[in-house]
């Protein structure tokens, strides 16, 4: 069953917006960021990483955000441009900020931590003005980044998108993905989180994360009691992610369709949220059935989570495909399905 309608006539598949970084990963594996010496770097940021990872499963991607001003703003948008994605709706921070960083430390496969340097970073600097009605309407969907609420003025711009894509029928899908930094409190994380996820039409989280965008309204102690809620104000499908113990879709029908992690040896125990969003959308858009956009997304996850970087490493159509085939051939259909 088809659980979400896409305007099939309009030229972008997916734009996300919000968090555009640098991350720096560690090429001595497992040690210290203190010990750590040499680092590979990458186009980092979740909403940069899924619209990578979607244009790379063959599917038109463009992309609301704001880079810094000076070589590493030039690089983030030729690597946008070498994949393939649009970039006239990246703009320059004009006042020198600069682009987030990220530095990670793999401690051991399952053993990660990231240090941001969040302050004062261009993507925070996203202006409403920088948010347009047509490039809006040329699109099936956009994806709103939880980071991306985090402070003005990139707050109300997502707002504004949010608005927008409501009255030109622009599907919205809310990627909770929350960091601690610049927040201020949980409250605040509550009160942005809510009103993005109460109006959205697909809405993904962690559990950790649902109970932050709950704190204030208390309605979701269980996952079945958290689907219920975001599906009773409009959402078509509500993903709850639970690691390596899988995730789960709840959609509007009141069915719910649950999936496994593939086995695979991690390098790592970040970046697989983003494989997984946007394999899962891939899914979404193709009209898949909800269990194969699962499998799609957890297989994403799971090639991610073994390679050194994000962005760079996300799997093509094909890829993904085989992966999926030679992980049912060794470990059974059990591994995807439930």
């Amino acid at each position: 069953m088809k659980y979400i309608q896409f305007d099939q006539n309009r030229p972008l598949d997916l734009v996300p917006m919000g968090r555009i970084a640098i991350d720096f990963n560690p090429v001595d594996y497992f040690k210290t960021l203190a010990k750590s010496d040499t680092y590979k770097k990458y186009v980092g940021g979740s909403p940069a990483n899924i619209a990578v990872g979607l244009q790379r499963l063959g599917k038109k991607v463009g992309f609301i955000g704001k880079v810094s001003d000076d070589r590493f703003g030039e690089y983030v948008i030729d690597f946008f441009k070498e994949e393939g994605i649009d970039c006239s709706h990246i703009t320059k921070a004009k006042n020198g900020e600069k682009l987030g960083l990220t530095f990670t430390e793999i401690l051991s496969p399952t053993e990660s931590s990231i240090l941001m340097y969040r302050d004062g970073v261009a993507d925070l600097m996203l202006e409403t003005n920088d948010v347009d009605k047509e490039y809006i309407a040329k699109a099936k969907a956009i994806l709103i980044s939880g980071t991306a609420l985090a402070s003005s003025p990139s707050r109300e711009a997502c707002i504004k998108a949010m608005m927008l894509a409501k009255e030109m029928n622009t599907k919205i899908i809310f990627d909770i993905d929350y960091r601690p930094y610049t927040w201020k409190n949980n409250d605040e994380v509550a009160i942005y989180y809510s009103l993005i996820a109460e109006n959205s039409d697909i809405v993904m989280g962690s559990r950790e994360e649902y109970d932050l965008t709950q704190a204030i309204t208390k309605t979701g102690a269980t996952d079945a009691q958290t689907a219920d809620y975001f599906i009773s104000k409009g959402n078509k499908i509500v993903v709850i992610k639970h690691g390596k113990k899988g995730s789960t879709a709840y959609t509007n029908d009141g069915q719910s369709y649950s999936i496994k992690p593939f086995p695979i040896s991690a390098l790592k125990s970040f970046g697989g949220g983003d494989g997984y969003a946007s394999a899962f959308i891939y899914g979404l858009l193709e009209g898949w059935d909800i269990i194969d956009c699962l499998e799609m997304g957890s297989a994403s996850a799971s090639m991610l989570v073994a390679a050194h970087g994000c962005s760079l490493f996300m799997p093509t159509l094909e890829e993904v495909k085989d992966f999926i085939a030679q992980s049912k051939a060794k470990h059974g259909e059990m591994v995807a399905r439930e």
